[in-house]
């Protein structure tokens, strides 16, 4: 659940930092901390806590840098401190922000410490700095210790670092965790989150597995596992202020229940007709493709793995196919059996929760028909390395107890249960009132809304009615 945001700009990028950090607060996090290029240092300030803790120690020393990463952390390994918090440096050289687990760190560690590394935290995080600095102390050259120390991480990262003695840019590297790099007029950006910087510019670049970055103001340079100079296809990211303002409503959750109504219309918008659900909704070749289908295997986590097992009545019903679930975390570890004509679907509102990904890299190995992700992020790593999807469309959440992202996906699971019906020529009048259902219930949604004045008339009297005696 971490954060990351970089910046290199021809103006001062601290505000854009903390203001980047502030937008990704929904995802929860213990410390915050940047780290910007100050003339001919890098100066770090890190703060337990909030964000705004972090944002009145920049008013007190009041930094004016061009360039600089920052960062909000969930601890994973070692407790929540400042030592713990990101950035992390090495030798006041290198400064680093990291997303992900690196699962060799112990052994990494211990070779640090041999090289005569002094590791402050507990984190794993902290080594891959001064893995960087070792590999820049032979080569001479940031990118090529970028690459050397990033062939040597097990397990999944996104990293943004800083070098002491590369004034104005900043450097990337993705593994299995999402990265996206941010183009704009004289600045550009990195980010975990599209939110981070996306009232700051429109323009994307997603990386994949394997990619690593070279960022300056005036230019954007990627280069694949391979270290071959790439071109990564811009993609354009739809997202405005008011998604992470609070509108009025007492908190994100009052105000993400009320944008249900609009968020399942999304969903179904475009996909329905009078009695059926149009044909190919997950993608082309999707309907031919289901008329084989004989049972489906579902793979999700939290939420997402509620709204499987809440739709499994509606495939066993709708289109009378056997349903199998299994945890994300766990699927992989059974060594499953796949039957013959079986449909893999992943769920996950990001398309980048780590386990749900895992399990759909090693359901590509196996003999399933084909792999349908229903997730709400069409640049998502779920979305890009599925057969077909449905994007739900329900926007950002950022509640942190689901609302509007699970009513989407069961809509979205609704319409799968219905085209597979439908592509099989089975129960046309079921498929018709679901279809009717699916319809209406945004109408229906805001006529319970419009009975909140009863309801906290009648909770208040309940209230009163159970309050103890004094």
């Amino acid at each position: 659940m971490c954060g990351i945001i970089g910046a290199t700009s021809s103006r001062s990028v601290g505000k854009i930092l903390i203001k980047g950090l502030q937008s990704m607060e929904y995802r929860g996090y213990d410390s915050a901390g940047i780290a910007l290029h100050q003339k001919e240092q890098i100066f770090r300030l890190r703060a337990l806590g909030k964000v705004s803790n972090l944002e009145e120690m920049m008013v007190e020393h009041k930094p004016k840098a061009k360039t600089g990463i920052a960062h909000t952390r969930w601890a994973t390994h070692g407790k929540p401190s400042e030592d713990n918090a990101h950035p992390h440096g090495s030798n006041d050289e290198i400064y680093i922000v990291h997303n992900g687990i690196i699962e060799n760190h112990e052994p990494i560690r211990t070779r640090l410490k041999n090289e005569g590394y002094q590791i402050a935290s507990q984190t794993d995080s902290e080594l891959i700095a001064h893995l960087i600095h070792f590999y820049k102390q032979k080569s001479g050259k940031i990118t090529q210790a970028l690459i050397e120390a990033t062939k040597e991480l097990k397990g999944a990262y996104s990293i943004a670092v800083i070098d002491k003695d590369k004034k104005g840019k900043v450097f990337a590297a993705r593994q299995k965790s999402p990265l996206l790099i941010g183009r704009g007029i004289e600045e550009n950006f990195v980010a975990s989150d599209p939110l981070a910087i996306a009232n700051i510019t429109e323009g994307f670049y997603l990386l994949e597995d394997g990619d690593f970055a070279e960022i300056s103001k005036e230019k954007i340079r990627i280069f694949d596992e391979t270290s071959k100079a790439v071109q990564r296809k811009e993609t354009l990211i739809a997202a405005t202020a008011t998604a992470t303002t609070r509108g009025g409503y007492k908190h994100f959750m009052e105000k993400e229940i009320y944008e249900q109504p609009e968020s399942i219309g999304n969903t179904i918008n475009g996909r329905l007709g009078e009695n059926d659900v149009l044909d190919n909704i997950f993608g082309l070749g999707s309907s031919d493709a289901f008329k084989d289908i004989k049972r489906i295997q579902f793979v999700a986590c939290g939420t997402s793995l509620h709204a499987a097992k809440t739709a499994r009545k509606w495939f066993e019903d709708i289109c009378e196919t056997p349903c199998y679930i299994d945890f994300a975390s766990e699927y992989r570890y059974r060594n499953p059996l796949v039957e013959e004509n079986t449909l893999f679907v992943s769920i996950s509102q990001s398309g980048e929760t780590a386990d749900t990904l895992a399990a759909l890299e090693y359901a590509k190995s196996k003999d399933y028909l084909g792999a349908v992700s229903i997730c709400n992020v069409p640049t998502s790593t779920m979305a890009r390395d599925s057969d077909w999807k449905m994007f739900t469309n329900a926007g950002p959440e950022i509640g942190v107890a689901s609302t509007k992202a699970f009513t989407t996906q069961l809509a979205a699971l609704l319409m799968l249960a219905i085209s597979i019906a439908k592509s099989q020529n089975i129960n046309k009048e079921k498929r018709a009132e679901a279809t009717q259902d699916l319809r209406n219930t945004p109408s229906l949604l805001q006529e319970a809304f419009g009975l909140k004045a009863d309801i906290d008339q009648i909770t208040e009297n309940i209230a009163k009615k159970d309050k103890p005696s004094t």
